[in-house]
């Protein structure tokens, strides 16, 4: 039996999932899991990217474990974040998309290359934490001196695997660098502010195979097999991996909730720009989306209010809370408070008494702004959609589906599977098989 391991890995945990074919279907199982989160370094939240590989390469051991024939792997993640080189020196720390280092870096972007022009160009939303402006905080303290390269995060586990550096187009997409027409990094644009040609080089395409693991790592796994590249976006890979009949909306709901649709080319006109809709790649497509705070808001409310409560005993809380009150689930304050709770209160003017008023008001605000979001989609689009397929962690999430349904006016099909994975799963098997 031929099987294949999707790592995929989240902001706030990782699993090692292996997939297989049989009867005609593909078959999964989850065999590691791990916790993944920022930690604060001199005042700075950051990743511990070393305790993350760590993390990888245990539950590479434990597949070769439980399945010895394992043909490939390959490795999804957020997007945005990186690691720097210069030469085989990795620059250190390797900052969290959540830190506030790119406050400043943000006008000093716009100031060479307004964002007007950034949008025409990239089709890229602005999100305060794209790694266009982060690169811009990097050069601001120097950290881009003498720089040689750079890996997004999934392309930097996949270097210490197999000894291969290549950077992958869907996670290229979520840097705010790459051009909409061409789908090649701009160096145009990267050159106007002011960042190293070295850090621009072609991309490669979701598939492509980069090596077998490195004799050292086989050793300590217990095996070999090769490595691939997935949409090593995370949603790019659960849009592949969405069981969807014809062209529908999506929402792939984890902490972050990404609200789309697949279309033929960008979209990067007024309208578009106006709703912050982005332009993010897909394997063989546009991915027209949109990032809403999703079940960061639960999982923070939760972390302050009542750690111990189970989600069902949450959710059920919610339903029987009758209060009125949402927020903008897309406001900046809630991007890293230090206490949720505290900015519900501020936002809400402290009318949330129970802890199901918070948890109401987070679903219903999440809801809300489905609605508000897949409304400008379908303008920005030309096309009305009847269905609304959601997959991942929040999918399983009956309360909130149902408060989505009503706010859309959709039919909601909720799909509680690893889309994630079951993408990063196809692409490897289309490849190798």
């Amino acid at each position: 039996m031929r099987c294949y391991l999707a790592i995929d890995i989240g902001a706030s945990s990782g699993r090692h999932i292996v997939g297989w074919r049989e009867n005609g279907a593909l078959r999964t199982r989850e065999v590691y899991r791990f916790p993944n989160g920022v930690r604060e370094t001199d005042g700075h939240l950051t990743w511990d990217i070393d305790g993350l590989l760590g993390h990888v390469v245990a539950g590479i051991r434990e597949s070769f474990r439980q399945f010895p024939a394992i043909e490939s792997l390959s490795i999804d993640t957020w997007g945005v974040d990186y690691v720097l080189f210069r030469g085989e020196e990795e620059v250190r720390p390797v900052y969290a998309y959540r830190d506030g280092r790119t406050e400043a870096a943000v006008p000093k972007v716009h100031e060479r290359a307004p964002f007007s022009e950034l949008y025409r160009r990239t089709g890229c939303q602005f999100q305060p934490f794209n790694s266009i402006y982060q690169l811009c905080a990097d050069r601001e303290a120097g950290r881009l001196e003498g720089v040689t390269g750079l890996l997004m995060i999934p392309e930097y586990l996949m270097y210490k695997l197999c000894g291969v550096r290549a950077r992958e187009y869907t996670n290229a997409t979520t840097m705010g660098l790459v051009n909409a027409r061409t789908g090649a990094l701009d160096r145009e644009l990267a050159e106007r502010l002011g960042y190293p040609a070295a850090l621009f080089p072609p991309l490669s395409q979701p598939g492509t195979v980069l090596g077998h693991l490195r004799p050292e790592i086989a050793r300590e796994v217990g095996g070999d097999c090769k490595v691939v590249l997935c949409a090593t976006h995370d949603t790019a890979s659960a849009v592949e991996g969405i069981p969807m009949e014809g062209n529908h909306p999506y929402i792939s709901s984890g902490t972050w909730s990404l609200l789309g649709v697949k279309t033929p080319r960008p979209l990067t006109g007024e309208a578009s720009q106006a709703a912050n809709y982005s332009n993010e790649g897909g394997v063989g497509y546009n991915r027209y989306q949109k990032n809403i705070m999703g079940m960061w808001l639960v999982n923070e409310l939760r972390r302050d209010l009542c750690p111990d409560l189970p989600f069902p005993e949450i959710v059920r809380a919610a339903e029987e809370s009758g209060t009125e009150c949402v927020v903008d689930a897309n406001a900046p304050e809630f991007l890293a408070p230090a206490s949720m709770k505290a900015a519900f209160d501020a936002a809400t003017g402290g009318a949330l008494e129970t802890v199901g008023d918070y948890f109401r008001c987070a679903y219903r605000s999440l809801a809300i702004c489905y609605r508000d979001a897949l409304a400008e989609l379908e303008r920005n689009t030309g096309t009305a959609y009847e269905k609304l397929y959601i997959v991942g962690g929040g999918a399983k999430n009956a309360f909130l589906n149902r408060l989505t349904e009503e706010a859309t006016g959709k039919q909601v099909i909720a799909l509680p599977i690893e889309a994630t994975a079951l993408g990063n799963l196809k692409i490897q098997m289309e490849v190798t098989q």
